[in-house]
């Protein structure tokens, strides 16, 4: 190897090291001292979050998102499995700093919270695939019973669209059923105990690639919402460092592979986005 191939190497190595001690000193000073990054999650929403059923182990597509921003920013994760109702507490009193759990931004929680969305999202229907023909347009859900996690925003958005596509044209409302998780309400399904359900649009083509021929989709998402990794208000330097290493990742490829690994290219942001509204 030449001199000059051996100092461009270690200008090379110097450089990277020297991004990352500007990323890791733009962090908090609590984070800095420990070095770690306490992140909520219930996993039991894949692809994004789960358990390997065979080694029990934690992963999904939050969980490498997460843990490539750690790694740009220097610092690792350490993941605190904690109840969905119980996550925002966490955060806004200190248990946790960040939450990363497949959470939607929406305008109500940004009275408490700050989102960087990283995954576009919608609400979608599904029934078990033997009933499909029995709802042809999705209109024939009507009067219907229809299940989701009763945790989800899908409950008030599944009235919002029975009001608008339901009894708006005299048609029985939907009969909306909150469930105790959506791994609930697909045992509900199967057991004809609900005729469809709700699910986020991220999730089914995972769930009908582990359960081939039992679902069908119905018609497109009724929602458009983003997913985000979410804040305490009051967190902005955290908030603002995770979002610069998101953005350096948009850049390089690296949040794409993540995507690509879990077959949601589809569901990909295109620009850095805070509380749904793009950044320069």
């Amino acid at each position: 190897m030449s001199k000059t191939s051996i100092l461009l190497g270690l200008s090379a190595i110097a450089l990277c090291a020297a991004t990352g001690l500007a990323q890791a000193q733009s962090l908090p000073a609590r984070i800095l001292e420990k070095k770690t990054l306490s992140v909520a999650n219930v996993p039991n929403y894949p692809p994004l979050e789960f358990k390997d059923p065979k080694t029990g182990t934690l992963t999904g597509l939050d969980i490498d998102l997460g843990n490539a921003i750690a790694q740009k920013l220097g610092i690792t994760i350490k993941w605190e499995e904690i109840s969905f109702e119980g996550m925002i507490p966490a955060l806004t009193t200190g248990r946790v700093d960040m939450i990363l759990s497949g959470m939607s931004d929406l305008p109500s929680r940004r009275e408490t919270l700050d989102f960087v969305d990283y995954l576009a999202s919608g609400a979608q229907f599904y029934t078990n695939a033997d009933r499909k023909d029995e709802f042809k347009n999705l209109a024939d859900l009507c009067g219907k019973k229809v299940g989701a996690s009763r945790r989800t925003s899908f409950p008030k958005e599944m009235e919002g669209w029975s009001k608008e596509n339901c009894e708006a044209k005299g048609k029985p409302a939907l009969q909306i059923v909150g469930t105790e998780g959506s791994a609930d309400a697909r045992t509900q399904l199967r057991q004809k105990r609900l005729d469809a359900a709700v699910q986020g649009s991220e999730t089914l083509p995972y769930l009908m690639g582990q359960e081939p021929g039992n679902y069908a989709i119905l018609g497109t998402p009724f929602t458009t919402v983003y997913q985000g990794l979410a804040f305490a208000k009051k967190d902005t330097e955290l908030r603002d460092a995770v979002a610069k290493a998101f953005a350096e990742m948009l850049a390089d490829g690296s949040y794409a592979a993540v995507l690509k690994k879990w077959e949601l290219a589809d569901a990909k942001v295109d620009k850095l986005m805070i509380n749904g509204e793009t950044k320069n």
